[in-house]
């Protein structure tokens, strides 16, 4: 066969992408596209039509056309296999067939055309080859790259080191003392450096130059004070902007964002009385079914904010039917729950602690019954001529469970590129530094209980294991609750707030 040229354009033959593969102006393309749309016969079911000297063999792309232009003496069948494996390449750039997107995508696509067909002739490549291709994925550049990330780093914390050292010296010039010794033997150079480690161990956090230097009185007891009271002022700030929501990296503690906003509270109204419904799984379970071990770890904790309502009792709802184990905290009246199912301290004169969270219940669950397990994993590997298919499907076991933020983490081979994607359910990304591909599912309900990933890459079956799974819950998965509060004077309600929290600590397919 010999492909003229292959353009994706649209119904009225617009060409948004084309690619010639033989010597051709751009006039002569443009005006074998825009005949292209007054060729066609409508209630036809062909997808090819010729004139006297070329022909045109396309596929309906949505609101779009891909097309390629050919010699009447190509072979049909070739021309057939071919096109179908350009129609396959443009999903793998672009995620919505529209023009913007095949505008915004459209180097990438002639790339991906020369990888298919070159000098009119086809190659015998697969969509697998050519997104490998394309990438051009080196592993010697990512580590010459670690290496260089490596150094920045390592020159950037020299050079804070380096500051800080020419900072205080500055601050001990300032302050009238002498800076440390160089070159010096003896009791001189000894007091030198002495006094250089007092001012750095009592001088933790570093402070800004000031443009005009102010004369120190030799008593430091003033400076000290001034130091304290700006250090306060800068907490108060962070203090208010945590307040508002805004996640602070600490300078002095080298804080994360994530861990900032991990220390935050989680609650916006909560009421004097506040209880939290905590539970952890901790799941292990073998590729070829079998649960090796699924441990359910919960706990309530209770946080008392105002004096009146310190000497209250908790009913609890224990709706478990799966045999967990309870334990009472130790200064709570075991026998009292044991017969009503009621939280209450031992001495009913006392109160609980004041803003302060305590644990009043755990309880334990751990078996090995499949039945237990509240998502299940199906990951099939099998090998083709080309690498493996591999096909993952979950599904909900638990039908009162709803899962958020679900992220299902697959490994796969590195240095092979990116997996083709096959049939999919919510959505995908591939991390090519960590090499795995994490499979995003906003939410699993009863509504939405299974679902499947099908993709295709270079490797072998065990190179996809241990899959490793992470969500979040609001409700109990032992279905224990907090149901009222009451005083233990006259048994009154009190008004109070909850949370119940379910998360992973370890989900692993071995």
């Amino acid at each position: 066969m010999v492909l003229l040229a292959a353009a994706v354009c649209t119904k009225a033959g617009k060409a948004l992408v084309s690619r010639q593969f033989v010597e051709m102006t751009r006039t002569r393309v443009e005006g074998l596209l825009a005949a292209f749309p007054k060729l066609m016969n409508t209630g036809k079911q062909h997808t090819f039509v010729e004139t006297e000297s070329v022909r045109y063999v396309y596929q309906p792309l949505e609101k779009l056309y891909m097309v390629l232009v050919t010699t009447k003496n190509s072979n049909i069948l070739e021309d057939l296999e071919t096109l179908r494996l350009f129609s396959r390449v443009i999903p793998e750039y672009c995620r919505v067939l529209e023009e913007s997107e095949i505008s915004e995508h459209c180097f990438d696509l002639i790339f991906a055309f020369d990888e298919i067909v070159a000098l009119g002739y086809r190659e015998n490549v697969n969509l697998a080859q050519i997104r490998t291709f394309t990438e051009m994925d080196s592993h010697e550049e990512k580590v010459f790259r670690a290496v260089r990330e490596t150094q920045e780093r390592e020159a950037k914390a020299e050079m804070r080191r380096k500051a800080k050292e020419l900072q205080q010296i500055r601050r001990d010039t300032e302050r009238g003392k002498k800076g440390p010794g160089f070159g010096g033997f003896g009791s001189s150079g000894m007091s030198s450096s002495s006094n250089m480690a007092i001012i750095t161990d009592t001088l933790i956090e570093p402070e800004k130059p000031k443009p005009t230097p102010v004369p120190v009185r030799s008593s430091g007891s003033s400076k000290a004070l001034k130091l304290v009271g700006k250090g306060k002022e800068v907490d108060d700030f962070v203090d208010k902007l945590k307040s508002e929501g805004e996640n602070i990296i600490l300078p002095s503690t080298g804080k994360r964002p994530s861990d900032a906003s991990k220390s935050l509270p989680a609650p916006v109204h909560t009421e004097s009385v506040h209880l939290r419904v905590e539970e952890k799984i901790t799941l292990t379970c073998g590729r070829d079914g079998g649960l090796q071990n699924m441990e359910i770890i919960g706990m309530i904790t209770l946080r008392v904010s105002d004096e009146k309502n310190g000497r209250i009792r908790m009913h609890i709802n224990n709706n478990d039917k799966r045999g967990v184990q309870l334990q009472t905290h130790p200064n709570v009246d075991k026998k009292l729950f044991t017969a009503e199912s009621v939280i209450g301290l031992k001495n009913p004169d006392k109160s609980f602690p004041l803003k302060n969270d305590v644990g009043v219940l755990k309880w334990r669950l751990q078996t090995t019954d499949e039945s237990f397990i509240p998502l299940t994993i199906n990951c099939w590997p099998s090998e083709s001529g080309t690498g493996c298919d591999v096909n993952i499907e979950y599904e909900l076991q638990d039908d009162s469970l709803e899962l958020n933020d679900v992220a299902i983490f697959i490994p796969v081979p590195s240095g092979v590129g990116a997996p083709v994607i096959g049939d999919l359910d919510g959505e995908y990304r591939h991390d090519s530094r960590r090499n795995i591909l994490e499979w995003c599912l906003p939410v699993i309900d009863v509504k939405n209980k299974t679902g499947s990933l099908e993709f295709s890459i270079p490797g072998q079956p065990n190179d996809f294991f241990p899959v490793n799974v992470s969500f979040v819950s609001k409700g109990s998965y032992c279905d224990i609750q907090v149901a009222k509060v009451s005083q233990v004077d006259g048994d009154s309600p009190v008004r109070f707030s909850s949370e119940t929290s379910f998360v992973v600590d370890k989900y692993e397919i071995l």
